[in-house]
C-alpha cells in the first residue's frame, strides 16, 4: 500500500513551487555586497605588489575607478585581470583608473603572480585583508566600480570576461561628469 501525502503537505509544496516561479531571475550583475552600492567607497592606502609608491584611493577622487580584487590562487582571476587590462587600455585616456587588490595571505606568492601577469595599472597588496573586509569581498574575482564622487556604483562578483556589461558600466561612469 502506497503512503499518501496529506493534502496540507501537497498544498504547501504546490505553494512553495509557485512562489519560487514568481521570484525574479538573477540580474546580470551579481553584487558581492549590495549594501555598498550608493555608499561612499571606503578609502585605503596599499603598497604595490611589484614596484612603485603606495596608492591611496582618495587620490583618485574626480576620476572613475575600478577596483579588481584578486588572488594568486583564484583560477578565473588571470582572465579577469586580462579583461580589465584591455578595458583599461581602451579607457584610461578618458580618465579611467584601475587598481588591482590582491587578498593573498602570502606576499611573495602575490608578488610572483603580479610579475607573471603584468598590467599597466597598479597591483596592490592587501595581506591583512582590511580592504577586502571593508568592501565585504567574499568571492573572487570581484570588481567594484566607483564614480567620480567616490560612490560605489556597481559590484560584480562573478567572472564574465566576455560580458559587455563592464563596457556599459564603465562608459556610464565616464559619461557622468558630476563630482
Amino acid at each position: 500500500m502506497r503512503a499518501r501525502t496529506p493534502w496540507i503537505a501537497q498544498r504547501l509544496i504546490s505553494l512553495v513551487c509557485r512562489l519560487a516561479l514568481m521570484l525574479p531571475v538573477a540580474a546580470p550583475v551579481l553584487a558581492a555586497s549590495p549594501g555598498l552600492i550608493g555608499q561612499a567607497a571606503p578609502d585605503f592606502a596599499l603598497a604595490p605588489a611589484v614596484s612603485g609608491d603606495n596608492v591611496r584611493l582618495s587620490e583618485y577622487r574626480g576620476q572613475p575607478v575600478v577596483l579588481l580584487f584578486w588572488s594568486s590562487s583564484c583560477g578565473p582571476c588571470a582572465a579577469q585581470l586580462a579583461l580589465i587590462e584591455r578595458l583599461y587600455d581602451t579607457y584610461h585616456s578618458s580618465g579611467l583608473v584601475v587598481l588591482g587588490v590582491s587578498v593573498d595571505d602570502d606576499t611573495q606568492r602575490a608578488q610572483k603572480y603580479a610579475r607573471a601577469h603584468p598590467t599597466h595599472f597598479p597591483l596592490l597588496l592587501d595581506q591583512s585583508k582590511t580592504v577586502g573586509r571593508a568592501y565585504r569581498i567574499d568571492r573572487l574575482p570581484t570588481t567594484v566600480l566607483i564614480d567620480r564622487s567616490g560612490v560605489v556604483r556597481y559590484l560584480n562578483d562573478d567572472y564574465r570576461a566576455n560580458d559587455r556589461s563592464y563596457v556599459s558600466q564603465i562608459r556610464t561612469l565616464l559619461d557622468d561628469q558630476g563630482v
